[in-house]
């Protein structure tokens, strides 16, 4: 399926301000030129590492909601170049996001990885699934590992998405991000400790050589 974001998010309103502000000949080349035909490696491989994304749906109301979704990493499953899918967790029982589906299929999708600075910004259609409905699918979504109640499924077929601008994304790194990057260190400190240790307990006039020599 030939995807074009830039056709896509650039409506009338939003070309008449690239105009105003010099910038339209730039995105109408993007326009033009930038297709694509659903995910390629690098957005699966990016897709698969992340442990949380952001989801913008429309309400009846006329407002956008937007909400954070998260689960273990690799909880978002790419099924097909074109299609996400994930667990849809009982949470505080709102339904906010799931209601605004029921008349408003079409969402925004931003996933972010922090460390690396790198944000992938997606349209989809959203679809519920129930895990009654379909079993085999649910074996296939399911983080069986992780905590959580099941409630529903919902798959995201993607209409179009584009990489955003790297600017302004603050490194932020989770606890066990933080604790493999110190491990090497913490392992030092802990041989260290281990000398000392056998230091304070040998007799005063033995000589007691490091490990390792």
């Amino acid at each position: 399926m030939a995807q074009n974001y830039a056709k896509l998010a650039f409506t009338d309103a939003v070309k008449a301000l690239q105009e105003i502000h010099g910038s339209r000949k730039t995105y109408a080349r993007m326009e033009q030129f930038r297709h694509t035909d659903g995910l390629s490696e690098q957005e699966i491989v990016f897709i698969t590492e992340r442990d949380s994304f952001y989801l913008s749906s429309i309400g009846e109301n006329g407002y956008p909601y937007i909400q954070h979704r998260g689960g273990p990493a690799g909880f978002i499953k790419v099924l097909d170049a074109n299609t996400l899918g994930i667990v849809d967790f009982e949470g505080n029982k709102q339904y906010i996001s799931v209601g605004n589906l029921q008349t408003h299929p079409q969402v925004s999708m931003i996933m972010v990885d922090y460390p690396r600075q790198a944000r992938l910004k997606l349209y989809a259609d959203a679809r519920i699934v129930e895990l009654k409905d379909d079993p085999a699918l649910f074996q296939q979504l399911d983080p069986a590992d992780y905590p959580h109640r099941p409630e529903r499924m919902i798959l995201f077929e993607i209409q179009a998405y584009d990489w955003n601008c790297p600017q302004h994304i603050t490194p932020r790194y989770t606890l066990s991000e933080i604790q493999a990057a110190f491990a090497p260190q913490q392992a030092y400190l802990e041989a260290l400790e281990k000398e000392v240790l056998k230091l304070r307990a040998a007799p005063k006039n033995q000589v007691i050589a490091p490990e390792g020599v």
